[in-house]
């Protein structure tokens, strides 16, 4: 197999059968990844790199830094080093001749720490290090303990086992940053949620509640510190060994399966044999061995370091002791995690919208046992946020990589139990996060791809998904000759934008050029991001409008329901008026159904909610747009007067990777109809809501301008007055008791006494 470099070569690495004396029908196979160019940290060292680079917190040529005893070090300097970075390792005297040969054969600078801190040689490393940053501005450490791109580079291990058995029933491995056990582990419940975890680790480590003991002879597993990436709620079993025990299982494992390993295989190898003995028939279990022997030469494979330590005076247990989590073990014991498995309470919003449903999730969230917290560049824009009792936490929003620090420097992996947002800008970032974080969520292309409206037209023109003729204008100059192709009249709008904002239909070749350029001049939105630069100019479809309201689970997509849409009248597209369920025959209903899913599934959402519109033309239904995310415009509010169903709900547990309940009884008509202004003016009062309230069937009255305002009549959503929401038990009853409330109404302006 050919690569470009080194670091192409990383992973795939073999899968094999052990011979074992095992229970009939049970399978047990060992990952190899000692495989790997050096060892298995390949991975992790590869994947934050490359991230690195991609998100610009590793600029070309800058200096690489990381603390690392063992293979961590060999693979930062594997994929520093082909990627043309100057790499400082970190390490103590532990670390063997081998290792320290190969990093300095490789180009790296190896700065060698000389006695112990506080807390043993990790923190003497890590101080040795915060000197090493303040000398080398520009400098980037992968900070492989709290970076979630350590466990992130395991997903792709995870495939790997994936494409190779097809099942896995338990996987064993053992525990030093967390990441590989944890990355793996993650990736694979996706897919088989009953997975059965086991962790290996050693005596003397403090990883699992267990006294710290730096002498401890093993190396490549166990911690001195707790490291952020070690995410116990998703083990379901931990097992401890000394260093006697891990070493002669070590020999074992070569002497028996002719694999020559460190003693982290040979801990994992002790384990699996016990499992292969007591394993119920037809459970396969997989092992990861994560590095090759020659760098223990000196240590586990040496006659003389085992009698200056005096190894064979500790015990070696013929099986693991069980034992209550939290006992102090002294040779091979286990414990069961599950009754002591950290909960997942806090849920991160990025920013929200300002309807005053993105305040209502925050509280709701909290309701449901969560601890909300936003993250937001301006807080101060969100009214009522001091009532919803989330946590807040003013960051930089419009920068992945800011995110991403703020993060990593606040929160545990075992802390986060998801990602989620209401406002549309920031969906693709949510997406980034919890890819990033391994958490629920969508890809973060699919979330880019509907965003990007041009983008949606090109990949649903591609997957045959019905939609109107469009062309895509990134050149003012190249307006007109797009409504040649699209037709008159025509729409033209943003491909990033909200709300109908700057969406127009043009009559004429001059006024499609002339809107296009509007478009283009425009290089940031409302929230201070770019703005994609594309315009969109479409054929009119021309039609009743629909949003189809759905939730997917790992890429099945079920309906909520359909809405039906009035728009305001032309050159402008503002939503009036919404009536849930939509008056539509089974036939039609399914029509629009089958078209959602089918551009859903080509624009490659998993998870989580979207609001899907769509035009009914002569020969059927063609999508307007994807927008994944709850619908807007106080949908969702009407959903849960007409059927019970609190959707916000369930885009939290979506966010939490918890099954959405969307048992629907449709026991109520919904209607809204939004409040809008019949002329330009400045406000000076509201009047009648009070008897717009009191209505029958009104169920809530809402204004949003405030006297003294300046109003117009509105050109998009954010130029709407207010709303008024009514349920009824008859669908023919509706609309004639919005009207009845909407009169009550009176919009007086200022200019009215003179």
């Amino acid at each position: 197999m050919f690569f470009e470099s080194m670091h192409d070569s990383i992973g795939s690495t073999p899968l094999i059968r052990l011979r074992l004396d095992a229970q009939d029908g049970v399978e047990v196979c060992a990952k190899l990844e000692m495989h790997n160019p050096f060892a298995m940290k390949d991975r992790v060292a590869r994947n934050m790199l490359l991230e690195a680079r991609r998100l610009g917190v590793l600029e070309p040529g800058a200096p690489v830094i990381e603390s690392s005893s063992g293979t961590m070090a060999l693979g930062i300097a594997l994929v520093g080093r082909s990627l043309g970075h100057p790499v400082h390792i970190v390490t103590d005297p532990r670390i063997d001749p081998i290792t320290l040969a190969k990093l300095r054969a490789l180009g790296c600078e190896v700065h060698v720490v000389e006695r112990m801190s506080s807390h043993g040689w990790q923190s003497a490393r890590l101080e040795r290090l915060e000197q090493l940053r303040a000398d080398l501005p520009g400098a980037f450490w992968p900070q492989q303990y709290g970076n979630p791109d350590n466990p992130g580079a395991y997903r792709a291990l995870a495939q790997e086992l994936i494409a190779d058995l097809g099942t896995v029933d338990v996987l064993v491995g053992s525990v030093g940053s967390g990441g590989s056990l944890c990355g793996t582990a993650r990736a694979m419940r996706r897919l088989n949620p009953d997975l059965y975890v086991v962790g290996v680790d050693c005596v003397g480590s403090a990883l699992f509640d267990q006294p710290d003991r730096p002498q401890r002879l093993q190396s490549g597993l166990g911690n001195s510190l707790q490291p952020a990436n070690l995410d116990t709620s998703l083990l379901d079993e931990v097992h401890w060994l000394n260093d006697h025990e891990a070493f002669a299982a070590t020999h074992d494992l070569a002497r028996e399966q002719q694999i020559f390993a460190g003693n982290t295989s040979g801990s994992v190898y002790q384990v699996l044999r016990h499992l292969a003995r007591t394993s119920e028939p037809g459970r396969r279990v997989v092992g990861i061995f994560p590095d090759r022997g020659d760098r223990y030469a000196d240590t586990v494979y040496s006659p003389e370091h085992w009698e200056k330590h005096r190894l064979t005076e500790l015990e070696r247990a013929p099986r693991p002791r069980e034992v209550t989590y939290g006992t102090e073990v002294s040779s091979w014991a286990r414990a069961s995690l599950r009754e002591v498995r950290p909960v997942r309470r806090t849920l991160l919003f990025v920013e929200s919208n300002t309807t005053g449903t993105g305040m209502r999730a925050l509280r709701l969230a909290r309701e449901l046992g969560f601890a909300p917290v936003l993250l937001a560049n301006d807080a101060s824009r969100y009214a009522g946020l001091d009532d919803t009792g989330a946590e807040v936490i003013v960051c930089d929003t419009n920068s992945v990589p800011a995110l991403r620090a703020t993060v990593q420097a606040r929160f545990r992996a075992r802390d986060l139990a998801g990602v989620t947002t209401t406002s549309d800008f920031y969906v693709p970032t949510v997406a980034e996060l919890s890819t990033w974080l391994g958490l629920p969520g969508n890809p973060a292309e699919a979330m880019r791809t509907c965003r990007d409206k041009a983008r949606l037209r090109e990949t649903l023109a591609r997957a045959g998904v019905r939609q109107p003729r469009f062309v895509v204008v990134r050149d003012a100059e190249a307006g007109a000759t797009a409504a040649a192709k699209v037709g008159l009249p025509c729409v033209v709008k943003p491909a990033d934008d909200s709300g109908s904002t700057n969406v127009l239909r043009c009559a004429s070749a001059q006024e499609v050029g002339a809107h296009v350029a509007r478009i283009l001049a425009k290089t940031v939105n409302a929230r201070g991001l770019p703005t994609a630069g594309t315009a969109l100019v479409e054929e009119l479809a021309d039609g009743p409008e629909y949003s189809v309201e759905m939730f997917s689970v790992e890429g099945g997509h079920q309906l909520v329901g359909i809405t039906a849409k009035t728009v305001t009248g032309t050159p402008h597209f503002v939503e009036q008026q919404h009536l849930f369920p939509a008056p539509l025959d089974p036939a039609t209903a399914e029509e629009l159904t089958r078209t959602v899913r089918a551009a859903l599934t080509a624009a490659g959402v998993r998870s989580g909610p979207t609001h899907t519109e769509v035009r009914l033309v002569e020969d059927g239904p063609v999508i307007i747009e994807v927008n994944p995310r709850l619908a807007g415009g106080m949908i969702p509010e009407m959903i849960r007067l007409a059927t019970g169903t609190v959707l916000l709900e369930q885009q939290v547990r979506a966010a939490t990777g918890e099954p959405p309940h969307l048992d629907r009884e449709f026991t109520r008509q919904g209607g809204i109809r939004f409040l809008l202004a019949d002329r330009p003016g400045r406000l000076a009062a509201v009047e009648g809501t009070d008897r717009a309230a009191a209505v029958a069937g009104v169920e809530q009255v809402t204004v949003t301008a405030r006297p003294g305002t300046d109003v117009r009549p509105a050109v998009d959503a954010y130029g709407r007055l207010g709303y008024l929401i009514a349920t009824s038990e008859r669908p023919d009853e509706i609309e004639r008791i919005l009207d009845a409330a909407e009169r009550e109404i009176r919009f007086v302006y200022e200019d009215d006494a003179r």
